[in-house]
């Protein structure tokens, strides 16, 4: 039996999230999201999540602040954040990178706060 689970997701038409992510392609297991153009701020209350992040970096730069660590991201950056984690973000500069989160970041609410 072959898989009728494969679909094209077209960004443009793509739900966002209160937080201005663009919600991409979406399995079980894994979705994708797009942060574009974040506007340098001062980063958020630290928070944790329910999922696993990884990321890359497109444009921009901004300072991942995680477990008592600053990392630099940057053009070409790639970063992960285990579940749990303590994090947030500084953007410095306007920022444009994609993630992929493991499980769904935006299913059963796991993308709020």
């Amino acid at each position: 039996m072959s898989d009728t689970t494969v679909n094209k997701i077209d960004s443009a038409y793509s739900p966002k999230g209160e937080q201005g992510q663009k919600y991409l392609a979406s399995g079980k297991t894994v979705s994708m999201r797009l942060w574009e153009n974040e506007q340098p701020n001062e980063p958020k209350e630290p928070t944790s999540r329910e999922y696993e992040t990884v990321g890359y970096v497109i444009s921009g730069r901004a300072e991942l602040h995680i477990e008592g660590q600053v990392v630099l991201l940057e053009p070409g950056s790639s970063w992960v954040v285990p579940k749990g984690s303590s994090h947030t973000y500084k953007i410095l500069e306007s920022f444009t990178a994609v993630e992929a989160t493991s499980p769904p970041a935006q299913v059963h609410g796991r993308d709020e706060n």
